[in-house]
């Protein structure tokens, strides 16, 4: 049997991770400055995290949503009180893609309505509800089409209104930053008339910080910085440090009724250790203020960088979710860095170097990546 061949493939293989780093068969160490599309919150084998899935797993991997499992409050527990969304809900299931299908669906149940507004280049996952309000024909097939999703400008408020005054929207769905279109701003000004909207016109609001949430941007979720309160939070991505997992976080509002959500996986003991792990590294070690503060010396530095390097076209970002916009190949560019300084990057698009580090990055790295950077776009 092949593998059905969708990914394009680097040809290099990390077989071991430590920390900030991963490393090939043959010993090769790179840093790693993508964590797996964002996945990688508190860095590779990281102690705690790897003994907390071994001592669960030693006991009990899986059982079912029909019996208890306390796991499952505790991590509810952490989570609330590190959030700020202590006095909301939370469902557990397998990915992000399934925690927009699930928070769409909560929309809809409760206004009874069937439209979700999503916005230009927006990006919330490939199954179906959540590829129908993503904006990338190329990747929806013809059973993906639905006339339920429609489309409006990023950050402008006129259009969303026109759109929430013909009374046919159950939801909207933005990300906290546009991660897949390029580390895309939202504007604080523009979520918070959205949240007015939303109250005014009885329309879901909901927030999708699978990339941007965790910690990633500074605060523990991006939206944080505008001061507003979504109806429904989405995450996945860093909330298990690489273990397959999704989370809606759910207001008060919005009443559960038993069967209307459901999932085999999700919650399972294994996850929640993993998820619980992560938490509590995040807590002791301070890693969302360390996002913050490296992540804010990062876009300085390369923001210095760009005043002498007119390739570079603008710096985005908060934390550590960085886009780096470039006027070549940014695939090539990346290439290079990889294969000639040995540093994993993202991209996005043709343009667009994206940086998605572990929250536990040090000074020092970034340094070192601002340095190799430099040397790259200089040709050494």
């Amino acid at each position: 049997m092949n593998l059905f061949d969708v990914y394009s493939l680097y040809d290099i293989e990390p077989v071991r991770g430590l920390g900030n780093h991963v490393y090939t068969a043959d010993g090769t160490e790179y840093l790693d400055l993508y964590g797996g599309h964002a996945v990688i919150s508190i860095g590779h084998a990281h102690h705690t995290y790897v003994t907390a899935i071994a001592e669960q797993v030693s006991k009990l991997g899986f059982y079912s949503n029909s019996v208890q499992n306390s796991l499952q409050q505790q991590l509810a527990d952490r989570l609330g009180r590190l959030s700020g969304y202590n006095d909301y809900a939370l469902f557990l299931c397998n990915s992000g893609a399934e925690a927009n299908e699930n928070a769409m669906k909560l929309a809809s149940f409760h206004t009874g309505k069937s439209k979700i507004l999503a916005f230009d280049k927006a990006f919330h996952g490939r199954t179906s509800g959540a590829v129908a309000v993503t904006d990338n024909p190329k990747i929806q097939s013809p059973f993906n089409s639905t006339e339920n999703v429609e489309f409006v400008p990023l950050n402008d408020i006129e259009a969303v209104e026109a759109k929430f005054a013909t009374g046919e929207f159950a939801g909207v769905i933005v990300e906290g930053i546009q991660g897949v279109a390029g580390i895309r701003m939202v504007d604080d000004s523009f979520l918070r008339r959205l949240r007015e909207l939303c109250t005014k016109y009885g329309v879901v609001m909901i927030l999708d910080e699978i990339q941007s949430g965790y910690g990633r941007t500074g605060r523990f979720f991006a939206h944080q910085y505008a001061g507003i309160r979504p109806d429904i939070i989405t995450c996945a991505k860093g909330i298990a440090n690489g273990f397959p997992m999704g989370a809606v976080i759910i207001s008060p509002a919005i009443k559960p009724v038993k069967g209307m959500l459901g999932t085999t996986f999700g919650g399972s003991h294994l996850a929640c250790a993993a998820a619980i792990a992560v938490l509590d590294v995040m807590e002791t070690e301070n890693m969302i203020s360390n996002a913050a503060a490296v992540g804010e010396y990062l876009i300085e530095e390369l923001n210095g960088l760009a005043a002498d390097h007119p390739e570079i076209m603008e710096v985005r970002g908060r934390g550590l979710m960085i886009g780096i916009e470039i006027k070549g190949s940014a695939p090539e560019l990346r290439k290079r860095l990889l294969f000639d300084k040995h540093i994993f990057t993202g991209g996005a698009g043709e343009h667009t170097v994206r940086l998605l580090p572990p929250l536990s990055l040090p000074r020092s790295h970034a340094r070192r990546f601002v340095e190799a950077f430099k040397e790259v776009l200089e040709g050494k």
